[in-house]
């Protein structure tokens, strides 16, 4: 019993001296909304220390044509809160591992289903791929020293992003495209029916996305009648009045959003419907 009493002792003061330290490759998270769709990515970013990265060769870190966890430690997971389009592959919601095998002139990137894998390559499954596809690699003028993976080049439309991973002097990007405009006109639909308020919110979007002018002028009317001093509701009425070949029309609501900023004393809108006007004479 003694004996024992000891071991335990001694397994609870091991256990209590076990050191934390800083990690070799630091875990990082990335994340940013796309449209309406959450993109994260986690992962662990090692360092070049002195080593040469990607190459052909038993030299290099990360050999071309071999298969790499796209990071340290137990792999890079990315998440979607919504089916997306991964390099033009339909991708359902959920959390993925990447895998990638670089080369010189072409990386094979990948996404993979099955996320307790972790960094073991040896365990790979291709039945378990949610996508595969290629992409060109891109020379950096400047050295990377940690891993980076970062998500950039959001479009305009908010309806695409790149994911790019980045390297000593590499750089890969893929595409990710989502889809927002079901849930937004699901959301239209159902919110016109008991809120008013949401016209002009409803008719900028039809504006902006290039959908029903006539519906849009329909919603963003209800809109500028229950708030007449809503100079930015008016200005967007002008100009699907505009879009609709009624410049008459057009000018008349422009001067009314006008006014209405003057009131306000918002001189960026004063401005902007200056232009405006301007712009209905070419």
């Amino acid at each position: 019993m003694r004996i024992t009493a000891l071991l335990i002792m001694l397994s609870c003061l091991m256990a209590e001296a076990q050191l934390q330290t800083p990690s070799a490759s630091p875990a990082s998270t990335v994340t940013t909304v796309v449209g309406l769709t959450d993109v994260k990515v986690n992962y662990s970013r090692p360092k070049m220390k002195g080593r040469k990265i990607f190459g052909e060769g038993t030299e290099y870190l990360v050999q071309y044509g071999k298969i790499w966890r796209t990071g340290a430690n137990s792999g890079t997971v990315i998440s979607f809160s919504d089916d997306v389009k991964v390099e033009g592959t339909a991708v359902p919601k959920g959390d993925y591992l990447i895998f990638s095998w670089p080369g010189a002139t072409e990386w094979t990137v990948s996404l993979y289903s099955d996320v307790k894998l972790g960094g073991n390559t040896d365990g790979y499954d291709k039945a378990k791929e949610a996508a595969r596809f290629t992409v060109k690699p891109e020379r950096l003028s400047e050295r990377v020293e940690m891993f980076t993976i970062n998500i950039s080049d959001i479009s305009d439309n908010n309806a695409n992003a790149k994911i790019q991973l980045a390297w000593e002097n590499t750089s890969v990007k893929f595409n990710v495209a989502v889809d927002f405009d079901s849930k937004v006109m699901k959301a239209i639909d159902a919110a016109t029916k008991v809120s008013p308020t949401v016209y002009g919110q409803a008719a900028s979007y039809y504006f902006e996305n290039g959908k029903d002018l006539r519906q849009a002028l329909e919603w963003m009317t209800i809109a500028c009648n229950a708030n007449p001093d809503a100079y930015w509701n008016l200005l967007t009425k002008a100009r699907i009045q505009k879009a609709l070949g009624d410049k008459a029309g057009a000018q008349a609501t422009s001067a009314l959003s006008r006014a209405a900023a003057v009131k306000a004393n918002n001189q960026d809108y004063v401005k902007l419907n200056d232009d405006f006007v301007k712009s209905l004479g070419k």
